[in-house]
């Protein structure tokens, strides 16, 4: 027994050496990019890529911030913002709502019209790239003074609020798992269909709304193509069209353009950070686990 006891002792030991050496190696391109917006250039090509900086350099997030002429990087931060806040409340609304009827309610060509839902994950976004902008470009847009969506920031967040494939999905694997004696209570007390979904389902399935909202937020955070499609003047653009534009302003400034990446990257660690309890246990119970 001892033997035993000893062995597996060494057998858990080494599996937290391995995946803390894993950890760390993952997290060296962040140590380096973090270190590297503290460094001088000098310090960035004549030391070791780890290595710390001889004082924390702030101005290179200064010289960052009031790079490009016109702009400062809060515009893009603000507009990077606006349109994930926008994305992930019309992802949570739309599919939350498609599931909940897909999962509870009983209607004609159901499974049919969930799996030609489903087919769409297997589209490739390239592919209906260009019909995309061709149907948005030639729609009126009574919001704009051009009359047209194209150059305007609209049809980087209206979409979300038509509902999702991989949103719906999600939600209706977590609430299948809710037991249907809780809507068959609810019923019996009076309550409609929509009452039940708004004062059961959607408080129950907080787990997989919050794994939902940081998908959709990493997604609407980091896009960089369509932004570069769709909108035209400085002032509109995302943070990462911003970082693209300071390749070309900062060649070889390599702490500014870090100091720049780290700021982009700050709202995906808080997110991650605030919502981590519920990220992993909405990916945990929703049938997403690998």
């Amino acid at each position: 027994m001892a033997r035993a006891r000893v062995l597996r002792r060494s057998r858990r030991t080494l599996l937290y050496v391995l995946l803390i050496a894993g950890a760390l190696l993952m997290m060296a391109p962040f140590f380096w990019m973090l270190v590297t917006s503290l460094k001088t250039r000098a310090e960035v090509f004549g030391a070791p890529p780890l290595s710390l900086p001889s004082g924390p350099h702030w101005e290179n997030y200064v010289r960052m911030w009031n790079a490009l002429p016109g702009v400062t990087f809060g515009t893009f931060f603000l507009n990077s913002l606006k349109l994930a806040l926008l994305n992930t409340g019309g992802q949570l609304l739309t599919c939350s709502m498609a599931a909940y009827a897909f999962a509870t309610m009983q209607f004609r060509f159901k499974g049919p019209l969930f799996g030609l839902l489903l087919a769409t994950l297997i589209i490739p976004y390239q592919v209906v790239l260009v019909p995309n902008f061709v149907l948005w470009r030639s729609l009126p847009n009574p919001l704009s003074a051009s009359g047209s969506f194209y150059g305007t920031q609209e049809p980087l967040w209206l979409g979300a609020w038509l509902g999702g494939a991989f949103g719906t999905f999600l939600l209706r694997q977590f609430f299948l798992a809710i037991p249907l004696e809780l809507a068959d209570a609810a019923r019996v007390d009076g309550a409609n269909p929509w009452q039940i979904f708004w004062r059961i389902y959607v408080p129950l399935a907080r787990p997989a709304l919050a794994t939902l909202a940081i998908f959709t937020f990493m997604w609407s955070w980091n896009d960089l193509l369509s932004p570069l499609i769709y909108l035209r003047t400085l002032d509109q653009y995302t943070t990462t069209v911003g970082l693209a534009f300071f390749q070309g302003q900062f060649v070889g400034k390599w702490p500014e353009m870090m100091a720049g990446a780290m700021v982009s990257l700050a709202p995906m660690i808080i997110l991650f950070v605030v919502a981590q309890q519920y990220f992993v246990r909405g990916i945990a119970l929703s049938g997403l686990k690998g």
